[in-house]
């Protein structure tokens, strides 16, 4: 039979056991992945467009059809003499493509039109950081450097491992990182809470 000296430790051992168990899933971070976080590739050269990105779009020797524009809420683009086109989830090549086929041939003749991102969306940070909330995003940004954005780690915060939430082809997405992650536009960073 069980003594009551020997079930404090195994309530304590069982309680430490539920807590370990709920810091992984209560921030969205599975235990077994905390141990290895994954390399998450940051790879701008197909970034797809989505809301709060800012494009310059050139359509050459056509200044009046020319400017920066910004992706609204609904993923689309407002343009002079073509109207809304949808620019959510196009590459920049993508939506030079698109936006010379509404040009052609009932507007211009072999337009030659040119889009850039100037000012990606921003992205967010949630947790045990000090400031929580979006900022803007900086190319080759990491996540120790969005966490110094934030006004860096609270006592409590778990310094070496980070919930990331990505859109990659259109789909939401976890992964878990390192502080030398790199941050995409849009990304939600979660800074999990320690308990020790």
């Amino acid at each position: 039979m069980w003594t009551e000296s020997r079930r404090r430790p195994l309530h304590a051992v069982m309680a430490l056991l539920f807590l370990l168990e709920m810091a992984g899933c209560t921030r969205g971070i599975p235990v077994d992945a905390v141990q290895a976080p994954q390399k998450v590739s940051a790879d701008l050269s197909g970034y797809e467009l989505g809301s709060g990105d800012r494009v310059r779009l050139i359509v050459y020797d056509e200044p009046n059809l020319s400017g920066e524009f910004t992706v609204d809420g609904r993923g689309g683009l407002a343009l002079p003499l073509v109207g809304k086109v949808k620019a959510e989830g196009l590459t920049a090549a993508q939506l030079e493509s698109r936006i010379t086929k509404r040009l052609s041939p009932e507007y211009l003749k072999d337009p030659s039109v040119s889009v850039e991102v100037i000012t990606y969306r921003p992205f967010y940070i949630v947790g045990e950081v000090k400031k929580p909330g979006s900022y803007p995003y900086v190319n080759g940004m990491s996540i120790i450097n969005a966490v110094a954005v934030a006004g860096g780690f609270t006592y409590r915060a778990r310094e070496s491992v980070f919930g990331i939430d990505r859109t990659i082809d259109g789909r939401a997405k976890k992964f878990v990182g390192s502080p030398g992650t790199e941050v995409m536009p849009g990304d939600v960073i979660t800074v999990p809470e320690r308990y020790f």
